[in-house]
Formats: C-alpha cells, structure tokens, sequence
C-alpha cells in the first residue's frame, strides 16, 4: 500500500503594512544580525531601505547584499556567502522576488553546507545531503508569483553544466513569510502580469499534476479563482491593494500546492531563463497554453473545471489563457521574444534534463517538448 505525506507549516502574516512585523519574527528566531538578500530593483524601488529602517528600529543591526541576478547564478550565492560573514550574520531576511527569497535560502545552505553545489540538484536525490543546521530565513516577498516565500526550494544556474536547477529542503522553509500588499504597489505592469501568469502556471499544474494531494488540489483551485478574479485588475490598476493582496494570496497558494508537483510548463520555461535570459513568469505565459492542450486527452475534467473559472464562454482552457495573455498585453508566442526554431534542439534537450516533467498528468518525451516549443513559437 503506498501512503502520501501531506505538510504546511509555514507561517504566513498577511495584510497592507504587515511588514510592520517583521522585527517581531526576527526576534522571535532569536535573530540578532540580519543580513537582508535583495536585487538592484527593489533596492532602487526603495523597499529595502524600508525594511531596512523597520528592522534596526527594533535594535537589530542589518546588511544589504544585493548581487542578485534576475536569473541567479552561483557567484550570487557566493558573494550572498561573503556578505553574510563579513556582517557576523545569524539570519537572513529576503526581500524582493522569486531571485532574491531563492538566492536566500541558497545562501543560508552555503553558510553550513561545502559540497559542489550540483551534488544538493534535487533531480539526482541531492537533498539527502542537506541537513537543519542552516540559518534560519524570514520572506518578504515583493511580487506575486514564484511564491517561493513558502517554498522549500532554491532555483540557480549552476556552472558546471549551465542547466537552471531545483535545490530543495524542507529545512529552507521560511520560519515566517510577510505578504505585505503595499511593497507590490510599484510592480510594473508587464512585471505584475508575468508574475501573475507564474502564480496561476504554478496553481494549475500543481492541480492537474500526477498524485494523490487532496489539500494541494484544493488550495491550487481556489489559487486559480483569486488569479482569474484579480490578474487583470492588479496589471492595469496597480493601486488596488485588494487585487495586489488577492494576489499575493494566489501566489502564496500556487507555492504551497506545488509541493504535490509541476509538469511540462516547467520544464520549458526553465531553460528559457538559462539559455535565453527570458524573465521566468513570461516563459510560462507563453508555454502553457500549449502544454494545456497536450495534456487535455488524459486530464479532461480537470481542464473543464479550470476553463469555467477562467472563462465559461471559451471553447477551451488553452483558448480562456491566450485570451488573458492578450489582455495582460503580453506576447503572443516565444517568437517575439527572440527565441527561434534554432534554438529549440538545445531547450528541448535542457528541458527533458528537468525534472518537473515527471510530474506532468501526461508522459513526456524530449520530443514532445521539442513539439511543444514549436507550438509555443
């Protein structure tokens, strides 16, 4: 008899100015230096500085190391390592999008943790060397997409083989997670929106995906109601804090459900973001209407259900997603980004390298994800 193992321990403090907060949770780890792990952008959008004042009101001396890079790479993690010593750091406070809460938790792996970094890839089983005594994290997430607040894994690209890789633990859960609508207000629109899409990627194909999940199906659903409920609202009317929280919220939720799995959508937008520096959310705007249709013949009421909440008039689920792609004023296929048919023989073999695909409701062969970039082209 096979069992299935069900957990969601994080906890998450939500609401305009909650990251009020955040001393409280520094505090309450018995942190005593924190060092905050941002990028460029959200320093430059002033959020840092603010949390940064928030924190040391509290009699908590911060650094700030911002080398993050849109798609992280080691040296990230590296410098991340430097700053973290240099400041005499006991904890970590991530600030920003899914870059900077995974270069983060990777950080805090480095602190403890020597090995090669390819040897912790979860695709060959490297999370058995990844043991608790690393430092514990506090998220503060400034978009609504990756939800890697709440995640247990890490996403760079390694050096040695240029793949874009999972690192994952459940010792990088966050010790507490602070979705504070009011540090996404200055998203910009294209950004909110391909954010978004990743969110609502994350909460379907965790809900279509291979496995026995109850909890994460249910809470990738009502992730999915709050996408098709507040998406189109937070890109074009950035000041509703109602449809920033709404979805944080869906965010949040597509993170927690995807611990039942992904699929195929994953698995190529992965090695966008490696190959063609392709901002992660985009890749999955643009591939998953096709990935959709490819797994319509194995998981078809689970596809209607979903085209009902997007788009009851829709003739189908991937038809309800194009539609919301083109009202979020996104691309409309991987071609007006510059990817071409060229370069697909070397994504497609990248992409079956991924292990996201094995979860796919569907079996999936590299040829079949060669199709599906044609399909996205």
């Amino acid at each position: 008899m096979s069992f299935s193992t069900w957990s969601f321990p994080t906890i998450i403090v939500f609401g305009n100015g909650a990251s009020a907060k955040i001393p409280d949770h520094v505090k309450r780890i018995g942190g005593k230096r924190a060092l905050i792990v941002a990028d460029p952008g959200v320093v430059r959008a002033g959020i840092v500085a603010r949390v940064k004042e928030i924190v040391e009101a509290a009699s908590i001396p911060c650094a700030v190391f911002d080398k993050v890079s849109a798609n992280p790479v080691e040296e990230n993690v590296t410098d991340g390592v430097s700053a973290y010593k240099a400041h005499d750091a006991d904890c970590i406070i991530s600030v920003g999008g899914g870059a900077p809460l995974d270069v983060g938790k990777l950080i805090a792996l480095r602190i403890t943790h020597d090995r090669p970094m390819v040897d912790y890839d979860d695709a060959t089983g490297g999370d058995q060397y990844i043991t608790a005594n690393v430092p514990p994290i506090i998220t503060v997430p400034t978009t609504a997409g990756t939800g890697s607040e709440v995640g247990r894994s890490g996403v760079l690209t390694l050096a040695v083989n240029g793949r874009k890789t999972v690192i994952f633990s459940p010792h990088f859960l966050a010790k507490a997670a602070i979705l504070d609508p009011v540090l996404t207000e200055s998203m910009p629109a294209r950004i909110t929106a391909a954010t978004g899409f990743d969110a609502l990627t994350h909460n379907l194909e965790a809900y279509v995906a291979l496995g026995d999940h109850p909890m994460a199906d249910g809470i990738a659903l009502e992730g999915l109601e709050l996408c098709a409920k507040h998406l189109v609202r937070a890109t074009t009317h950035g000041k509703d804090l109602s449809a920033r929280g709404g979805m944080m919220k869906a965010a949040m939720m597509g993170a927690v459900a995807f611990q039942k799995g992904l699929g195929a959508c994953h698995s190529l937008a992965h090695p966008l973001s490696s190959e063609k520096d392709m901002h992660h959310g985009l890749a999955n705007a643009l591939c998953l209407p096709a990935v959709v249709e490819f797994n319509e013949a194995v998981v078809p009421e689970k596809l209607e259900r979903v085209r009902r909440i997007f788009d009851a008039n829709a003739k189908s689920l991937a038809d309800a997603l194009r539609s919301l792609r083109e009202k979020l004023d996104l691309p409309s296929g991987l071609g007006k980004e510059g990817v071409t048919q060229a370069d697909i023989p070397k994504l497609s073999a990248k992409a079956f390298e991924d292990a996201c695909h094995r979860s796919n409701p569907k079996p999936t062969t590299q040829a079949d994800l060669a199709a599906l970039y044609v399909r996205s082209l």
